[in-house]
């Protein structure tokens, strides 16, 4: 788990790619895992695995193109007003329950070096608050970061536009392992340990760790274009909400019973007969997956269906308790079974 622990410990919001961008570059170029290793003019980062067939065979003359794209940036916040006496402001970026950030840690990334603050919204605390005001539940724009120190020293060091993410351990809690932003690092991290167990594969394999995916999957668009996929992987997460005060019917996935296939979310279907060819590879295997349907919700995998022609495409998704907020939880069973189902279907093409 030292790989995803450093990869979810990294810190990269929309737009702010570049450190998360270094770490998957870094370790992907020293296993050697690419035939070429490019940077498109959005920030996704992409690697090309030409086709090497079984028992040293010939590859095909025009071998397929699998596409898998697994997005880099986190759910987190710029800063956008550094007030006289040193409190920052933030806009998010990406989708917050807001009741998930009160009385947080947080880090604020700025050009000389990483700040540790608390964000908490403004306000009373509950000993002078009166009972309607305990109730509230503030917007995100009530919410500021304190960083305990001059004012005048916060705007020399802050300035507007400077990444701020929440700031939480990764660590194992029972079958699971839990931290902050699983989604997307686990799909960041399936694509690598998928492409190294690929020893063989009669396809190009385009590895794309792509940007801008919670703000509206602005990375997967020209990254596929400049692809032009035959089949594509999106690697992601997805809801698993078999826990109290979740109707059954809602719960989307079940930890521990695999990787979820995505069959359909409000971005994109799934194409179904993909589906069951996988399904098919992952049984022959023993790997486990389970079918998904996400009532709300999208991925990467709708950007790049819709490119050109359009392209086959599916949508892997790690099940994810407490998704977008500092504890999420993936069961190590899933964990397991996400980048042996991916490795397993490259091998069967």
């Amino acid at each position: 788990m030292q790989l995803l622990e450093l990869l979810t410990q990294t810190p990269s919001v929309p737009g702010r790619e570049d450190r998360i961008r270094e770490v998957i570059k870094s370790y992907v170029t020293e296993k050697q895992l690419f035939d070429e290793l490019t940077t498109d003019a959005m920030g996704s980062l992409i690697g090309v695995r030409r086709a090497r067939p079984k028992d040293g065979a010939a590859a095909t003359e025009t071998p397929a193109r699998v596409m898998l794209a697994a997005h880099m940036d986190q759910i987190g916040f710029l800063a956008r007003h550094i007030s006289d006496d040193g409190f920052v402001r933030v806009i998010p970026v990406g989708g917050f329950d807001t009741r998930n950030l009160f009385a947080r840690r947080v880090r604020v990334c700025t050009a000389d070096g990483d700040l540790p603050g608390v964000m908490n919204p403004g306000g009373k605390p509950i000993h002078i608050a009166s009972e309607s005001e305990k109730k509230k539940v503030p917007e995100i724009s009530e919410f500021f970061i304190d960083l305990s120190l001059p004012g005048e020293i916060v705007k020399e060091r802050v300035q507007v536009g400077d990444m701020v993410v929440l700031d939480g351990p990764f660590s194992e809690v029972g079958n699971s392992v839990v931290s902050q932003c699983l989604d997307n690092r686990v799909g960041c991290w399936a694509q690598i340990r998928a492409i190294e167990a690929l020893d063989h594969h009669n396809c190009d394999v385009y590895a794309a760790w792509t940007v801008q995916e919670e703000v509206g999957l602005r990375g997967a668009f020209p990254a596929a274009y400049d692809i032009e996929p035959d089949f594509a992987i999106a690697c992601d997460t997805t809801l698993c909400c078999k826990t109290p005060g979740v109707p059954d019917e809602e719960r989307v996935t079940v930890a521990g019973d695999g990787l979820c296939l995505h069959i359909m979310d409000s971005s994109m279907i799934g194409d179904i007969g993909l589906i069951e060819e996988i399904e098919a590879v992952a049984k022959a295997g023993g790997i486990r997956t389970q079918r998904g349907v996400l009532a709300r919700g999208g991925q990467d995998g709708a950007a790049i269906q819709r490119t050109r022609r359009g392209v086959r495409t599916v949508a892997f998704a790690c099940p994810i308790k407490y998704i977008h907020t500092i504890t999420e939880m993936a069961h190590k069973d899933d964990l397991a079974a996400y980048p042996a189902v991916l490795t397993a279907w490259l091998k069967s093409l």
